[in-house]
């Protein structure tokens, strides 16, 4: 059986991020300014949550025009409830804030 490892703090950044933002989709580059990360942080970690099949993805359906159509995030179940392990200040082996965090409101990503 592989070990559990912890999720960084952008990962949880990221996670919590996602879980703010509830059912709604966001977009990655919302993610990355809302955190104050790069997007060559952001963009992989969204990658390895969908294959682990903790974030859904999906391309948007209409685009405004001019602009080509961008890829959306949100939580699947799996992904909620580790985004709610990593969001419990004080749980074993949860980071204690990720960064980013503090600036995150809902609906902002």
């Amino acid at each position: 059986m592989p070990r559990a490892r912890r999720p960084s703090p952008q990962t949880a950044a990221v996670l919590i991020a996602l879980a703010e933002a509830g059912a709604g989709w966001c977009h990655g580059y919302d993610l990355c300014r809302a955190l104050g990360l790069r997007a060559g942080t952001v963009y992989p970690i969204l990658i390895r949550l969908a294959e682990r099949g903790q974030v859904e993805t999906s391309w948007e359906s209409d685009p405004p025009r001019g602009r080509p159509a961008r890829h959306l995030y949100r939580l699947t179940s799996a992904g909620a409830e580790l985004a709610r392990t990593v969001a419990v200040p004080g749980r074993a082996g949860a980071p204690a804030a990720a960064p980013g965090s503090a600036r995150l409101s809902p609906g902002t990503a």
